[in-house]
């Protein structure tokens, strides 16, 4: 339901055309009128926060290459970000996650203007798709984490996260390309993963699986890791 809006005269169908998509789609047609930046970039923060008052940040991940404000790809750390600004913005992400009295692993969101501001969307309190990118540049199972956080332990790591390398996420989707890469459901005759060093795929499909029409499109997710992001890519 989101929408652009660049001029006074163009505000009220713009707000009717959200409140009827946002009401189709979730019964709630309450319009929230946010700063638009241009060209922003999408980074966020992991962190995972404890009962005992400690708070781990695990670095950031840039998520901007994207689709209808669907994500495909991730990785960590992001090519925008100097030292100085990494460090603003998990050091504010972790401030919010104080203030608030998170406990979880959590993911703060924000948008990365052009001139090096940033603005947060909002706090994803869960785990996210683009997790595994983290894990691998990380070496923390951030599942194991919550586990030990549910069950009233102390984090193993606190306050920075070490880190090294760099990862990378491609979702893989069930699309059809060749007409507005709308879903395609159906039998997946056979399916051969990449393998090797370095390499991961989380999905629940094998040979012979069905693809139904009742979720998202998303049915597998390749992750790499290398020792630098060239090395990645490749």
């Amino acid at each position: 339901g989101m929408r652009i809006v660049r001029d006074r005269e163009s505000l009220p169908e713009a707000v009717a055309s959200a409140r009827r998509e946002a009401s189709s789609a979730f019964g709630d047609g309450t319009v929230f009128c946010e700063r638009y930046v241009e060209r922003a970039r999408h980074i966020e923060v992991q962190l995972i926060a404890d009962t005992h008052g400690n708070v781990v940040t695990l670095g950031e991940r840039e998520c901007s290459i994207q689709r209808r404000h669907q994500k495909l790809v991730e990785e960590s750390p992001s090519a925008a970000l100097t030292p100085e600004s990494r460090e603003a913005m998990e050091a504010a992400a972790e401030r919010a996650c104080r203030a608030v009295g998170y406990r979880n692993a959590g993911t703060f969101e924000f948008l990365l203007g052009p001139d090096g501001s940033f603005y947060f969307i909002e706090l994803n309190a869960r785990l996210q798709v683009e997790h595994p990118v983290t894990e691998l540049c990380t070496g923390i199972d951030l599942v194991k984490e919550q586990l030990h956080v549910a069950a009233g332990e102390e984090l193993s790591v606190k306050g920075r996260a070490p880190r090294r390398g760099h990862a990378i996420e491609i979702r893989l989707n069930a699309e059809d390309p060749e007409h507005d890469f709308r879903p395609s459901p159906g039998r997946v005759a056979r399916f051969a993963p990449a393998q090797g060093p370095g390499v991961r795929v989380d999905t629940f499909i094998e040979s012979g699986s069905t693809i139904n029409p009742f979720y998202d499109s998303m049915v597998a997710k390749l992750i790499v890791w290398d020792a630098d992001r060239p090395s990645a890519i490749a």
